[in-house]
């Protein structure tokens, strides 16, 4: 005899329907590359504090995988742990992945430093390479994250649009803090969408001490997230 519901479905297939509705991930789930930037040999920044940049970008894209795997998508960290990555090979841990997310901590030229000018470098930045072969979808991840780092209280530094030696990457989205720097190896070199973050500057004392808090992480973190995911949420076509 075969059980049925009050409804009038067979027991079975109604089990088999509610498993697939509770169990099944969201319709945009995608495959996200999270690349720590930096590593023990070539540190990074070093903040205000002399805490290194890769210790905040690990800390920060731990969080990020979290955030990620909660809302439903695949993720592959990759960082540089007793040795460093070099940025052309990040890519190389997941190629089949849907976009790359590298995390960054921002610094300022060293005749800045010098000068004594730490306290005047704040925000975030974002870049994306218009020789990736994505440019029009990484652009579009770019401005998503920016809208919602905006959209927790964040503000894009316009510090690297300066034009300075060493500076000068021009503005793709002023509001939203996304410049073009093509040169960026992690980003030209991957096979996927690509954005780079730098999430805020470390060489000011009051920021770095700001970024270095669980609920700052916590805040970046979610806002990042969730421009991910709102940038995928459109089909995968070619740019």
């Amino acid at each position: 005899m075969q059980v049925r519901s009050r409804h009038g479905r067979p027991a079975h297939a109604l089990a088999a329907l509610l498993l697939a509705l509770c169990c099944a991930g969201p319709a945009h789930a995608a495959h996200i590359l999270v690349d720590a930037g930096h590593g023990p040999e070539r540190p990074g920044a070093i903040g205000a504090s002399g805490r290194a940049e890769y210790l905040y970008n690990r800390d920060l894209a731990a969080a990020l995988v979290r955030v990620l795997a909660a809302l439903g998508h695949r993720t592959t960290r990759v960082e540089g742990i007793a040795t460093d990555i070099p940025p052309a090979r990040r890519p190389a841990g997941a190629p089949a992945a849907d976009l790359l997310v590298s995390i960054h901590h921002d610094a300022a030229q060293a005749r800045y430093l010098q000068a004594g000018r730490q306290a005047e470098f704040a925000g975030y930045s974002i870049f994306i390479s218009m020789q990736n072969p994505h440019p029009a979808r990484s652009l579009r991840c770019a401005q998503e994250m920016g809208s919602q780092l905006r959209a927790v209280g964040e503000r894009p530094s316009e510090y690297h649009a300066e034009r300075v030696e060493g500076e000068n990457r021009p503005f793709l989205d002023r509001r939203l803090g996304v410049h073009r720097y093509d040169g960026l190896a992690a980003l030209r070199h991957a096979p996927m969408p690509a954005v780079l973050i730098e999430a805020g500057v470390i060489i000011n004392p009051a920021e770095e001490a700001r970024l270095r808090r669980p609920e700052t992480i916590k805040r970046l973190a979610g806002a990042i997230a969730r421009g991910v995911s709102a940038c995928l949420k459109g089909p995968r076509g070619g740019d």
